[in-house]
């Protein structure tokens, strides 16, 4: 029978299958992770024949060459040598004889059937047996390097799915008449269609299939929070785990990728109408395809001297390949779109200058704006906010120093103030760095952290410790104003605060000293005030982010629209594709009606 903590990769038999007359078990654990179901006869001869134990694949393999229209004569039972013929089934699919076995699943008996036709793959069981069965596979997990020797380097952490063990994930999903894991994806791919392309083994119809509303389907698969999204309503997940729709997605990405089968398709319709991008993050990069590919002509501009934003400045190396990101951009400069880039929207030129020379302009200039706590001592030397911290590491290339002239923040002891993703990347890139002691200091406790569970996982293994319900309160200094030291308070949670989580409240008299000589700030951050200074009449919030039309994302500015950080401040990569996306169509929309 099925065991639910124990991979199939490790040879443990999840389906057995019985026969009918004797009930004695088909069954036999191989090392090439078949198992040998029963003899059979072809032409007089007895061969043997293996059958997957995984109900999507159930692949007959033979010792003998089976022709395209060739009927194995006869199937036995290896115990008590009866015939397995069925004599009132016949396939569904071809008509032809088909063996009859029983299977077992959660201690329940249903009948099986197998054609004796090659290639036919017909098994008569219905649909609520298939799916009983599918709720016993357990979810495949992804391959990883090793925690003792990535902790050294910044080769990317998860290797990826192989073909097989996308094939039997692909395999788990229980193909729902109404799916609800597209409602939880924010560009609503069709999350059934393209795993039914990865179950027909066929990988690049299945990426394709993705990028009808997904451009970026490599670097979502890898960032993108999918458990708090798609993954969250998949119903499978309320009897186990849910299928692994983002490893899934990333396997394929990665497949059309690594085969050279990424091909540009070709704009037959041209718009003469110009459209101006500002940034090249993952909001500016969809708008930018999608209305590239209507016949507008984009142009992305871009504030620093590499393209990619957030996923190139912000994100290691370790956790996005910046190969990845480049991938995806000459994906687009290959479809027309041109960038500029040290252009700094504000300063090199407005937002009316652009508007003057464009029919409609994007804002996706995300949120920049380090945050700092306003404590006494944040300006000693070797306090970093994340932003800067992650930049000088990763588009500044200070990893790969001395081949590239940007030195590392090389601290013995650093402490990285905050609970998310930000704070476990940078935590996670200190390792690296050859710091010999890395703490996560954070106000809440390990319920409350809003880093993915994956990313809190790989930064335990990798060393990092967490001190949470902990708060700084000051920065101590040596005589050289650099930072040897971080006053703390402890902290206890109250009552929940209007983000649904329990409000921290301090400890009195609960203070003690953290000895440190590297601290990265990492506890959010805010928008960039430059493009405002110079369109005082883009409308903002409270928080001062951009107001839009939600149904839009037109600003305030006729013409004008924007999506991502800059509008809902720090969230995801998938959810900035996706305003970016309403966007596209609302700009096609407006021009149209105007012509």
């Amino acid at each position: 029978m099925f065991e639910q903590d124990v991979k199939y990769l490790k040879f443990k038999t999840y389906l057995n299958a019985y026969c009918p007359h004797c009930r004695n078990t088909f069954n036999v654990e191989k090392k090439d992770e078949k198992l040998l179901i029963y003899k059979a006869k072809y032409h007089g001869q007895e061969i043997e024949l293996k059958l997957s134990p995984y109900l999507d694949v159930f692949d007959v393999e033979s010792s003998v060459p089976i022709g395209e229209n060739d009927n194995i004569d006869d199937l036995l039972c290896p115990r008590c040598k009866k015939s397995l013929i069925s004599e009132v089934t016949k396939c569904g699919q071809c008509g032809s004889p088909v063996a009859e076995m029983i299977i077992a699943v959660y201690s329940k008996l249903i009948p099986f059937f197998i054609c004796t036709r090659h290639k036919c793959e017909w098994h008569g069981l219905t649909k609520a047996d298939e799916n009983k069965i599918k709720l016993k596979i357990p979810r495949q997990e992804m391959p990883e390097q090793d925690q003792k020797l990535r902790g050294a380097n910044y080769l990317e952490v998860p290797y990826g799915y192989t073909s097989e063990l996308a094939d039997f994930e692909a395999g788990r999903c229980l193909q729902c008449k109404n799916p609800k894991c597209v409602d939880g994806c924010p560009v609503n791919i069709d999350i059934p269609a393209f795993i039914q392309c990865i179950r027909d083994n066929k990988y690049d119809e299945s990426a394709k299939k993705i990028k009808e509303r997904n451009i970026l389907p490599a670097i979502c698969g890898r960032v993108c929070p999918q458990e708090s999204q798609c993954e969250a309503l998949c119903i499978l997940g309320l009897r186990d785990k849910p299928v692994a729709i983002g490893n899934l997605e990333r396997f394929v990405a990665d497949f059309e990728r690594k085969m050279d089968l990424v091909k540009a398709p070709s704009i037959k319709t041209r718009i003469n109408k110009k459209i101006a991008i500002v940034g090249s993050g993952p909001a500016g990069l969809t708008v930018a395809a999608d209305l590239q590919q209507l016949g507008y002509q984009c142009t992305i501009f871009e504030a620093l001297h590499e393209t990619g934003g957030v996923l190139v400045y912000g994100i290691p190396e370790f956790r996005l390949p910046k190969s990845i990101v480049h991938f995806e951009i000459d994906y687009l400069k290959k479809l027309g779109v041109r960038f500029e880039l040290n252009h700094v929207i504000g300063r090199t030129i407005t937002i009316d200058e652009l508007l003057e020379h464009f029919s409609s302009v994007f804002i996706g200039v995300g949120a920049g704006l380090p945050t700092f706590m306003n404590i006494e001592g944040e300006s000693l030397g070797n306090v970093f906010s994340s932003n800067e911290y992650l930049t000088r590491m990763n588009l500044m290339k200070a990893y790969k120093f001395p081949e590239y002239d940007t030195p590392k923040p090389r601290g013995t002891k650093v402490v990285v103030v905050g609970g998310g993703n930000v704070a476990m990347d940078s935590a996670r890139t200190a390792i690296r760095t050859g710091a010999t002691e890395v703490t996560i200091v954070y106000r809440r406790s390990r319920q409350e952290l809003p880093a993915r569970h994956e990313e809190v996982r790989h930064a335990e293994e990798e060393g990092v410790k967490f001190m949470l319900l902990t708060n700084p309160v000051k920065y101590l200094g040596t005589d050289q104003n650099m930072v040897k030291g971080m006053e703390c308070i402890r902290m206890k949670l109250g009552e929940p605060d209007a983000s649904g989580r329990r409000r921290p409240v301090a400890i009195e008299n609960s203070n003690f000293t953290l000895n440190t000589d590297l601290v990265v700030v990492a506890i959010g951050t805010g928008p960039n005030p430059i493009i405002f200074q110079t369109t005082p009449d883009l409308r903002r919030n409270k928080w001062g982010y951009l107001e839009v039309n939600p149904d839009t994302m037109e600003t305030s500015k006729e013409f004008v629209y924007a999506g991502g950080d800059i509008v809902t401040g720090s969230a995801t990569v998938i959810l900035a594709m996706g305003a970016g996306r309403i966007a596209a169509n609302a700009i096609h929309k407006k021009l149209s009606e105007m012509a």
